[in-house]
C-alpha cells in the first residue's frame, strides 16, 4: 500500500502539520473506542491509511486483552495521564514483536476522548544491547589474556608428556595418550579463538562495496556448508560504500550466513537464506571515546526461515559462551558483535519461528573527507573500493 500517494480529504491545517511532523504514532480515541484521528507515523506503524484507521475500533488493531485497552479505561475513569513502558503491541499485521512505551492522556476539551502516543522501543533497545555487547567484549578481552598465559603454557607441557608416553605405550594405552593430545589441542584452539578478543588495535577502515562482500560470502557458502540452500538477494543498487575493513566484514557475514545455514539444515529443499541491503537514515549512535554521534544509515540483514532462536537466549545471544548448538563454543556471535562494535555499528537479532533476522547497522564512507579513520592514511578516491556499491 502506497500510503504517501493516498490523498487527504481536506487540506491539512497547521495542527495537522505539527501532528504529522511527530515521529511517534499518535491516536485520538472516542468514548466508544473508535479511532477518530491519527497522524502519519500511526499510518506507518499500523500499516493502514488514516482514512481506514478512522473506520476502525482500537480493539481491532491491538491484541486481545492488550494493556493499552486497560490503560485507556483507567485514564478515562481517573482523568489523569498514565505512562507504561515496554508493552507488547505485536499483531500478525504489524509483526509479532513490537514493544512500545505508552503515553495515554485525557483530552479536557472533549470529555471521554483519549490521546494515545506510542514510542517504539527498537532504537533505544539497540543502543542498550550494543553497550552490553561492548561491556561483554571487554570482559572477554581480560579473560582471553589470562587464559593465553595461564592455560596454553601448561597445556604444551601436558601434550609433550603425552607424546613421550605414546612412544612406549601399548596400542590400548596409545588411545588414551592420543585422547590427551586431542583434548589439549581442542583447548588451545578455543583459547586461540578467544585471543582474537584481546586484539584492541585500531581497525584499518576504508570504503568497501558491501555487495562485493556479500557476493564473496555467498560463493564461499555455496561451495561448502550451504551447497543445497536457496539464496535470495534483495539489494539496494544505489547504496554508497560502507566505512569498514573488508576482511573483517567478510568474517562477520560468513559467520552469520553459517549460523543461518545450520539453522535451516533440516528443512531440505525449503531451506532459504535471504541477504538484504538498504539505506535507513535517522539512526545515530554515541561511540565511546568520541564526542560526536555517528550516523548508521546502512542496514545489512541475513535472514533465514529456520525454527528461530529460543526467546530466553535472545537478550544474551551476543554474549560469550551463549549458544544454541550442542557442540558450539558460543564465541562466534560474540566475535561478530566485537567486530561490528569496533566499526562503530550495531548488530541485533529478531527471531520468531520461520523468520530470524540478524541486522547490522554501519556508517557509510564519507567521500567528501576521503579519509581512512582506521590507520590515518588517505584512501585514493579512484580506488575500486571507493566507488558506489552495485
Amino acid at each position: 500500500m502506497n500510503l504517501a500517494a493516498e490523498p487527504r480529504r481536506t487540506p491539512p491545517t497547521d495542527s495537522d502539520a505539527i501532528l504529522n511532523a511527530l515521529p511517534n504514532p499518535v491516536l485520538l480515541i472516542a468514548p466508544d473506542g473508535k479511532i477518530i484521528d491519527a497522524n502519519m507515523a500511526a499510518e506507518f506503524f499500523f500499516e493502514i491509511s488514516t482514512q481506514f484507521l478512522r473506520r476502525q475500533s482500537l480493539t481491532e488493531l491491538v491484541p486481545f486483552g492488550s494493556p493499552l485497552l486497560a490503560l485507556i479505561d483507567q485514564v478515562r475513569s481517573s482523568g489523569s495521564p498514565v505512562n507504561e513502558y515496554k508493552v507488547d503491541l505485536g499483531t500478525p499485521r504489524i509483526g509479532g514483536d513490537r514493544q512500545v512505551d505508552l503515553h495515554v492522556t485525557p483530552m479536557p476539551e472533549r470529555p471521554g476522548h483519549i490521546v494515545v502516543m506510542l514510542q517504539e522501543r527498537t532504537i533505544a533497545d539497540k543502543m542498550d544491547r550494543q553497550l552490553t555487547h561492548r561491556s561483554a567484549a571487554r570482559s572477554v578481552i581480560a579473560l582471553a589474556a589470562m587464559l593465553a598465559h595461564e592455560i596454553k603454557n601448561p597445556l604444551s607441557g601436558i601434550r609433550g608428556a603425552a607424546q613421550l608416553l605414546e612412544q612406549q605405550a601399548s596400542s590400548e594405552d596409545r588411545m588414551l595418550t592420543r585422547l590427551i593430545c586431542d583434548e589439549a589441542d581442542r583447548i588451545v584452539t578455543l583459547v586461540d579463538r578467544m585471543e582474537v578478543f584481546g586484539d584492541d588495535r585500531p581497525v584499518a577502515r576504508g570504503p568497501v562495496n558491501i555487495h562485493s562482500v556479500l557476493d564473496h560470502v555467498k560463493r564461499l557458502a555455496q561451495s561448502g556448508f550451504a551447497r543445497n540452500i536457496k539464496f535470495i538477494e534483495d539489494y539496494d543498487p544505489s547504496l554508497p560504500p560502507v566505512l569498514a575493513n573488508q576482511d573483517q566484514l567478510i568474517q562477520v557475514f560468513l559467520n552469520l550466513v553459517k549460523n543461518a545455514a545450520e539453522a535451516v539444515v533440516d528443512l531440505g529443499s525449503d531451506a532459504e537464506i535471504q541477504l538484504t541491503t538498504a539505506f535507513r537514515p535517522g539512526v545515530r549512535l554515541s561511540v565511546p571515546g568520541k564526542k560526536s554521534r555517528v550516523s548508521l544509515p546502512l542496514e545489512f540483514c541475513v535472514k533465514d526461515n529456520g525454527p528461530g532462536v529460543p526467546e530466553d537466549l535472545l537478550p544474551n545471544l551476543f554474549d560469550p559462551f551463549v549458544t544454541t548448538k550442542p557442540s558450539g563454543s558460543g564465541l562466534g556471535l560474540a566475535l561478530v558483535a566485537k567486530i561490528v562494535g569496533d566499526h562503530g555499528g550495531i548488530i541485533e537479532c529478531e527471531s520468531q519461528p520461520r523468520k530470524t533476522t540478524f541486522r547490522v547497522l554501519l556508517p557509510m564512507f564519507n567521500t567528501a573527507k576521503n579519509y581512512n579513520q582506521g590507520n590515518g592514511e588517505d584512501v585514493p578516491a579512484s580506488s575500486p573500493a571507493s566507488q558506489t556499491a552495485r
